[in-house]
């Protein structure tokens, strides 16, 4: 849309209850014409569509993106805002608020490397938020309706529902969009992720609260903020509000915090955060919520012991609930529960027909491995490829300071996996470049098959994890062992450094004492 018609619309809220377009700024208001074009005209249905997508999310983008690319005739449907959560209500806004977190942190350690602030620092808690609706707004031409339409799709905003194994029905959101299609494929892809769920809390449903598709809507910092669920969004958020200035209480179940996590890395993150002033409160399966006079409380009762916690906000950070409601799955074959749409390794459903990739059916949630699900559903639906989920092997992390990485398998499921291990562990402590930086609390542990150097898994826990992990994907895929990363030159000083040691730690181990007689005789005899 051009700027003109963004600046006569500048005091009209177009969807005045939808959380991601509040404040109705400038840069809202440039999301909001990228990602849901108001005046947006849907266009005529072309006969018959090579693949039909439903969904505008990463992995519905890069599936029609993909084989538009390829030379397919591509629908794309999405009834809200293209982009999904990732940028609109995930990645890109956690991301920015956590990176000006960061630098709140970073100037309350000047002291340590010399630099004194003496009048104190202050957080102007509307400009970072300002700045990330800003960066978001920045970057949604990249996922805006415009570009796929430019690629040669036949972009549609409203609602899919299918209406048989091979036809689905668009209802535009109004009139101006044009009234119901019938759209015919011969093979569709379904992308409709998830959404925030709430939880069977006792209480829930008499208090306000936020989500992380409604926290980023706030443009005033709550002086008091409780946060339910200790996974990696509310670990997150609850450490860059603590260093916004906020007083953070993190709820957290029993199986404590990151309860996916090594434990060890858990235990890292819990330290940092308590250092940036986040209270955790353990409340098994106790929790109760009631309005106070003052704000909301929390009833929390762990091992015996009674804990109120009374808050002016409430993020829910726990519960996702697969977005499959109201697609005719039935009418179209299409099989689902309530953890999403059933697929097989090769993302096909119950319909052979019809395929899905990304939150709706798997239970790695990440915007990469959407990515990657949708360049798999391409190959198979369009070309009867064989490509499997199975074979991808997917990192992830989580951004709390220091941040957490993981590929591959824990050391508990290699057990239950009937899998041998051996694990090495490399602690940041004796990295030059983690000293230098003053970030010593971290560790790159890595389990390979035991006899080998094959790797099984790897956990990161270092300031940035999240890139270090990369070339240890990498080695997974390419079939490089510890005995390869040992061999190859890292730059010094660098974190990376972790990685390289931890190859050398695995060679030492074949100097076995047979090993070490027979150099020992060697040198031995040089010596004569």
């Amino acid at each position: 849309m051009s700027s003109t018609v963004v600046a006569a619309r500048q005091d009209v809220n177009p969807a005045p209850g939808h959380p991601v377009v509040r404040p109705w700024d400038e840069h809202n208001q440039r999301l909001w014409s990228n990602v849901h074009p108001p005046d947006w005209v849907n266009p005529e249905p072309v006969k018959r569509y090579n693949l039909v997508v439903i969904g505008g999310g990463t992995a519905g983008l890069v599936t029609a993106a993909g084989a538009a690319g390829l030379g397919a005739k591509v629908a794309l449907i999405e009834r809200e805002l293209l982009g999904g959560d990732c940028l609109n209500v995930g990645c890109v806004p956690s991301k920015a608020l956590i990176r000006a977190s960061r630098a709140a942190a970073e100037v309350r350690r000047g002291k340590e490397f010399g630099v004194r602030m003496d009048g104190g620092i202050t957080v102007d808690f509307p400009a970072v938020m300002e700045r990330m609706r800003r960066l978001r707004a920045d970057i949604s031409p990249h996922d805006s309706a415009e570009r796929f339409r430019g690629l040669g799709i036949d972009v549609f905003i409203g609602n899919a529902s299918f209406s048989g194994p091979d036809a689905v029905n668009v209802a535009g959101p109004s009139d101006k969009s044009g009234a119901g299609k019938t759209l015919r494929f011969a093979k569709a892809a379904i992308a409709t992720g998830a959404r925030a769920a709430a939880p069977g809390i006792a209480g829930l449903g008499d208090v306000p609260y936020l989500t992380n598709e409604t926290v980023f809507s706030l443009t005033e910092l709550p002086r008091r903020l409780g946060v339910i669920g200790a996974g990696p969004i509310g670990c997150e958020l609850a450490q860059a509000f603590a260093r916004f200035g906020a007083e953070v209480g993190l709820v957290e179940a029993e199986h404590g915090i990151l309860p996916r996590e090594d434990r060890d890395a858990a235990e890292i993150v819990l330290r940092a955060m308590a250092r940036d002033g986040v209270r955790l409160l353990c409340c098994g399966k106790d929790l109760r919520l009631a309005r106070a006079a003052d704000g909301i409380r929390l009833q929390v009762a762990s091992h015996g012991q009674d804990y109120d916690l009374t808050v002016d906000q409430l993020l829910v950070a726990v519960g996702r609930a697969p977005n499959v409601e109201n697609l005719g799955l039935e009418q179209a074959g299409v099989a689902f529960d309530r953890k999403g749409v059933r697929v097989n390794d090769r993302l096909q459903t119950t319909n052979p027909r019809i395929f899905a990739c990304g939150d709706i059916c798997s239970p790695c949630q990440f915007t990469h491995a959407a990515d990657f699900m949708a360049r798999i559903v391409i190959q198979n639906a369009l070309f009867g490829g064989r490509a499997k989920a199975s074979a991808l092997n997917i990192p992830w992390a989580t951004y709390t300071s220091p941040e957490v990485a993981h590929v591959g398998l824990y050391a508990p499921q290699a057990k239950e996996k009937g899998i041998e291990i051996d694990t090495f562990t490399y602690d940041l402590a004796k990295v030059d470049r983690a000293i230098l930086d003053g970030d010593t609390d971290g560790f790159v542990r890595v389990h390979v098959r035991q006899g080998t150097d094959e790797i099984a898994g790897a956990t990161i826990v270092a300031p940035h994890a999240g890139d270090l992990i990369s070339e240890l994907t990498l080695a997974m895929n390419g079939r490089l062992g510890l005995k390869t990363l040992g061999a190859a030159i890292h730059p010094y000083p660098t974190q990376a450094e972790a990685i390289r040691k931890l190859g050398d730690l695995y060679n030492r181990t074949r100097l076995t004492p047979l090993v070490k007689k027979i150099l020992g005789a060697w040198l031995a005899w040089q010596r004569r």
